[in-house]
């Protein structure tokens, strides 16, 4: 069964170029590690502190061997430190989604 994962950032208002920057070295590094990349959303207008992040997998097992190559991806690593050392991610939750379809 498909999934989405859907996570929600509360990230610094302040240092929303650094989130930016984070978002979009995911871009690559996503795709290569398995997960099919929806994107990731920043404020724009209203509420400025909340950003999303949306990748598809094919199953949970399948989200579960992302993460355990995402672990051991160099510019993963280098991109979860450069989160930690700047502090511009507040708060994290996901979400695991199914896409509702036709059908009984």
């Amino acid at each position: 069964m498909p999934i989405t994962v859907f996570i929600r950032y509360r990230i610094d208002p302040f240092k929303r170029e650094l989130y930016e920057a984070y978002a979009r070295r995911w871009l690559s590094i996503i795709p290569r590690c398995g997960g099919d990349l929806i994107g990731y959303f920043t404020p724009h207008e209203g509420t400025n502190d909340i950003a999303y992040g949306l990748i598809s997998f094919e199953s949970l097992a399948a989200y579960e061997r992302y993460r355990a190559t995402l672990r051991s991806d160099a510019e993963g690593a280098a991109n979860f430190a450069l989160a930690e050392e700047h502090k511009f991610i507040l708060g994290e939750e996901r979400t695991f989604l199914r896409n509702v379809v036709a059908g009984p």
